[in-house]
């Protein structure tokens, strides 16, 4: 069972500062990469740049320029929580190309799935705009390529990073070609992913929100997934399933509430690699998002790929959290979500 993943040391040159979102975060993943000895059991994934009109395929080339433009004259700050350096242009350009490498890889047969550890994230950026640490919207970017590659006619997305994909569930509102569902905090940033968001047009069904109150763990995660998520898919039936990974669902990270374990990512992972198997020959690429403690970011990461190389045994160094919150009851949620999607 083979594995890829997509690094490339332009990543690090997207200089952010004392930024949450910084260079450490891919240099404590590929550390203990290194240090575990998982390196060397990964296929590397050479990038590239996406091209401009790749780009293009999500984000209004006004839009690009302005990053070019920005970078070009030394960075500066987009918005309160979005920078940009003089070479985050073009990290961003490898970010997208680095998820688009890794559905090429998956595609082409190089690897069974494959891994995208690259940065700036992107699951925030709009067609027009940057949010939240995104300049580019890397899995939207690599899932219209995917679509238009490889005439595929349905394409999944799963996102478990804590905060909501909004920019990937616009790029794709009115699109029937492509199912986002997004677990995430709610109500927390950027205020979107209500339950009631499922879609527009033809595209009305494909959007599945679930909006998870603070306090959720590993209990709580694996009851959507195998409740909500699991039949979704199969309803829908893709030819290809991405993931946008962010592990700020865990529970030291800084920027959030919730009580995930590094297990608990694991066993999401699973899930998830069980119904690529099912669904579309096990066609599965992922790409990082957030995850802001590092300890836990570096241990989660491998955790993933210890899943895609089809290992049991799964370390948690962080172990279980010392409950900071009272486990909420999702109960209803889940069967309102239920009742919205058509699920039974």
């Amino acid at each position: 069972m083979s594995a890829g993943y997509v690094y490339h040391p332009i990543y690090l040159e997207h200089d952010t500062g004392q930024h949450v979102e910084a260079a450490a975060r891919l240099n404590a993943i590929a550390s203990h990469l290194e240090q575990t000895g998982l390196k060397s059991q990964l296929t590397l994934i050479e990038p590239r740049p996406a091209s401009v009109e790749e780009i293009a395929l999500v984000h209004q080339k006004g839009y690009i320029k302005e990053i070019e433009e920005k970078a070009a004259k030394g960075g500066g700050w987009l918005d309160p929580d979005t920078v940009v350096s003089p070479r985050s242009y073009e990290a961003a350009l490898y970010a997208a190309g680095g998820v688009i490498r890794a559905v090429e890889a998956v595609m082409g047969g190089e690897v069974a799935s494959a891994f995208a550890l690259v940065r700036p994230p992107g699951h925030h950026a709009t067609s027009g705009q940057a949010m939240g640490f995104c300049l580019f919207n890397n899995i939207a970017v690599a899932a219209e390529y995917a679509l238009e590659k490889y005439k595929l006619e349905r394409v999944l997305i799963i996102d478990f990073d804590v905060h909501h994909g909004n920019g990937t569930q616009q790029a794709f509102y009115d699109n029937p070609h492509v199912m986002y569902i997004s677990t995430h905090e709610y109500p927390f940033y950027p205020g979107t992913g209500s339950l009631e968001e499922t879609g527009s047009g033809k595209g009305r069904g494909t959007t599945l929100n679930i909006p998870l109150p603070a306090g959720c763990g590993d209990s709580e995660y694996l009851a959507v997934f195998e409740q909500i998520i699991v039949p979704a898919a199969q309803r829908f039936k893709p030819q290809l399933v991405l993931v946008s990974t962010g592990y700020d669902g865990h529970w030291a990270d800084p920027l959030a509430m919730m009580q995930v374990s590094v297990s608990g990512f694991a066993r999401m992972a699973g899930i998830i690699k069980g119904l690529a198997d099912e669904l579309c020959g096990g066609r599965l690429a992922l790409t990082l998002e957030g995850g802001y403690n590092l300890d836990a970011l570096a241990a989660s990461v491998k955790a993933i790929f210890d899943v895609l190389l089809g290992e049991s045994a799964i370390d948690d160094p962080l172990g279980g959290p010392p409950r900071r919150f009272e486990s909420p009851n999702i109960e209803r949620l889940m069967t309102a979500v239920k009742e919205v999607q058509g699920l039974g």
